[in-house]
């Protein structure tokens, strides 16, 4: 049996372009290559796409790709004119341009299997914003929130924002993840500083009441039905204010993740049910990780859902099926194989329409 080629897309434009060399790093190592030819496409700062033999911050030396765009069997074709049959897409891309609808929709357009979240699910997730909205739609919890965009950016009142939210209140890009644009405001000093920092990413910032608790995630695997792993958590060194971007990549001290999280029974089920049904409100498919509080009452909060999550050495959601008895070579074969099967039924719904129109 032939190996399938397996693309796995990295880089990308985004502020998160370092994670996702690191996520598609270990991708390459562990994907079970008796099964898979793994096809490197590392997308630079400035979106070019390249060929490259390893991954590599240095994707620029790669061959340069271009594309024809030819539904069912598009064709990769490097500047020394080999052609590349690609069966599946594989983006392990965090952020803009790879984790909001963007590469999805590209993918979507040339009829191939892609690992993960479709244009809508992922363009919804996304947006901070447009996924407290739908969350508190569907009647999970979610904490209090505001939100501004750039053109409102000049009325701001900090007075008005603390009468609403209390204080401390976290500022946030709206659109970007790995805790960039996110600031943790405890005063009027910090607040100016926190907006421009939220503003320098995005045009919408999210305002958002503080939850103090214990931060915990669940990582979500499958389709109809989807499956939760058990609960883990986020323990950060009190050096921190919150589980900034350092504490997560840089600072190899400042957090301890204890998988599973010691809960209690009540707990862990309210946190995988809740985590299910945020997966499914916002159209999620193959796999995410969704982020929550805890507070000490025993109230769970929805923070967000990540619809590409790391796979680093240190991320949660390998770690979090490791624990399931689900490795990471499995891990990454099940993820294959769920885009494969998910592909082949949307094929079901019919493209065409015979009517009486002429043209």
């Amino acid at each position: 049996m032939a190996k399938r080629k397996v693309a796995i897309l990295y880089g990308g434009r985004s502020v998160e372009h370092g994670v996702s060399i690191n996520s598609a790093r270990n991708i390459f190592e562990f994907i079970d290559k008796d099964l898979y030819e793994p096809f490197l496409i590392g997308i630079s700062p400035s979106g070019v796409w390249y060929h490259t033999a390893t991954v590599t911050k240095e994707m620029e030396k790669g061959e340069p790709l271009s594309l024809l765009l030819n539904p069912h069997q598009p064709k990769l074709t490097t500047d020394s004119g080999k052609s590349v049959v690609v069966d599946v897409y594989f983006p392990v891309l965090h952020g803009t341009d790879g984790e909001d609808g963007s590469i999805q929709g590209l993918i979507k357009a040339m009829d191939v299997p892609m690992v993960g979240t479709g244009v809508l699910g992922s363009a919804m997730s996304m947006s901070k914003l447009v996924t407290k909205r739908l969350l508190k739609e569907a009647g999970l919890p979610v904490a209090d929130f505001l939100y501004a965009y750039y053109t409102e950016k000049e009325s701001l009142q900090f007075e008005a924002i603390q009468e609403k939210l209390g204080l401390p209140f976290m500022v946030k890009s709206a659109s970007l993840g790995s805790s960039v644009g996110v600031s943790k405001v405890k005063s009027k000093e910090d607040f100016t500083n926190a907006i421009e920092e939220g503003f320098r990413y995005d045009d919408c910032v999210l305002l958002e009441k503080y939850i103090q608790g214990r931060e915990v995630e669940c990582a979500i695997l499958g389709n109809a039905p989807a499956k939760a792993s058990l609960p883990g958590e986020i323990i950060i060194s009190k050096k921190y204010e919150f589980y900034t971007f350092d504490a997560k990549y840089v600072d190899g001290e400042a957090v301890t993740i204890e998988v599973p999280a010691q809960l209690d029974s009540a707990s862990q089920e309210k946190i995988r049910d809740l985590s299910l049904k945020a997966y499914q409100s916002l159209a999620c498919e193959d796999f995410a990780r969704v982020d929550l509080f805890l507070t000490e009452t025993g109230e769970v909060y929805v923070n967000e859902i990540n619809t590409i999550p790391g796979f680093t050495n240190s991320s949660m959601f390998p770690v979090m099926w490791k624990e399931r008895g689900i490795s990471f070579s499995e891990l990454i074969s099940q993820l294959i194989e769920l885009s494969l099967e998910r592909h082949q039924k949307s094929k079901r719904a019919e493209r065409g329409f015979e009517s009486s129109l002429k043209f």
